[in-house]
């Protein structure tokens, strides 16, 4: 059999504190199934989340210290498009009815389970991680659409928010990468969802937020309503719940989110939460060391691995050379290129913020709403080709 072959095998993962069922299990199915195999529900956890992609997670019920119910819920937590099975004695059949109708698993074997049912479920297993994987996508760029337009409409009412929105996208999409849970999209939706409620404020009122600066009594009013804001325009767009159960998660304690773990709500709120301080930090002009520092008195909030994270990826962010700056037209600057300034209309109003990268989507927006400024001369860095 070619490696190919071998990669393409569906994984699926035995967890059961007999260890020698779980390697007979293994050998048995070894040749049409990547077999993993874990002696309890603590290691299986682990190995859930080393492997890749797992596609079927088959537990034993009776387990000491964590049953096999209590397992597959964490599962569901961690891996939600990973398919569920249990497997218990007759007198486990009402726990596992339990566990089914919780919607916490796919379905349930009794013990001993002959070697052909086995088999279809492990066949229907694979065509309903298939089928989950499939509806994933649909989902997803459905959603991503309904997000892109919701942001050409911030870019336009507040272009402060909806540059800070894709520094957000940007910064949580590297630091998943780090973490290495890259593909996370419900996290990159909730970056760039975290500035819409912006839209009930404007965009001074914004600029004078995101850059820290002193709120009269009123103003700081109309920022405080804009979590509302944001939750109400939201809270009735289908399937986007992951996304906000990552923002709900920012405003809890320090003490929850470490309840919680490496769940995908904990884990996406915590980074975030770290991209969050990161980009105000930066926007007030904090150098990079006190940033990390800062993001390391927190860390009983962020955990280790993200603050880790951050200082990695602040730590590869170079600051442009000045020798390689260009200067030139707001016309004929090119995609890729990335704004090291600021552009604002005649009054005074920013436009777009500083580090934005230019796009064809950009210069048309600008066409629109200040011709004018495409003449003015800017300083881009170059392309990465």
């Amino acid at each position: 059999m070619s490696a190919a072959t071998a990669l393409a095998k569906p994984c699926v993962l035995f967890v059961d504190d007999e260890k020698r069922l779980g390697e007979v299990y293994a050998d048995v199915f070894k040749a049409d199934y990547d077999v993993h195999v874990a002696a309890s529900g603590q290691e299986g956890l682990q190995k859930l989340r080393q492997l890749k992609n797992v596609a079927i997670v088959i537990s034993d019920f009776h387990m000491p210290h964590m049953d096999g119910a209590t397992f597959l819920a964490e599962v569901k937590q961690h891996s939600p498009l990973t398919v569920r099975i249990l497997l218990t004695g007759t007198d486990g059949v009402g726990s596992a009815k339990d566990a089914v109708n919780k919607g916490q698993i796919f379905r349930f074997l009794t013990k001993p389970c002959p070697l052909d049912q086995f088999r279809g479920a492990l066949v229907a297993g694979v065509e309903q991680h298939r089928l989950l994987n499939a509806e994933r996508m649909v989902m997803q760029e459905t959603l991503i659409e309904c997000i892109s337009a919701l942001m050409e409409v911030l870019a336009v009412t507040n272009p402060v928010a909806f540059g800070r929105a894709q520094r957000l996208k940007n910064t949580v999409k590297k630091l998943s990468g780090w973490l290495d849970c890259a593909g996370f999209w419900q996290l990159e939706a909730a970056a760039l969802l975290s500035q819409v409620g912006y839209f009930a404020v404007n965009a001074e009122l914004a600029e004078k937020i995101y850059y820290g600066r002193e709120l009269n009594a009123e103003e700081a009013a109309r920022a405080a309503t804009v979590p509302a804001h944001a939750k109400r325009l939201l809270e009735h767009i289908p399937r986007l719940e992951p996304a906000l159960q990552i923002l709900a998660a920012l405003d809890w304690s320090d003490e929850e989110i470490a309840r919680a773990g490496d769940r995908m709500v904990s884990l996406g709120a915590r980074i975030l939460g770290a991209a969050l301080e990161v980009d105000t930090l930066t926007s007030r002009g904090t150098p990079k060391p006190q940033i990390i520092e800062a993001l390391y008195a927190r860390q009983g909030r962020y955990g280790e691995r993200v603050v880790k994270a951050v200082g990695a990826v602040i730590g590869q962010a170079r600051e442009e050379p000045p020798d390689t700056a260009l200067e030139m037209p707001l016309r004929k600057t090119q995609t890729g290129m990335h704004l090291l300034q600021e552009i604002r209309n005649a009054n005074g109003a920013l436009l777009v913020p500083s580090g934005y990268e230019i796009s064809t989507r950009l210069i048309d927006r600008i066409s629109q709403i200040a011709p004018a400024v495409l003449d003015q001369n800017v300083r881009v860095s170059p392309a990465k080709s």
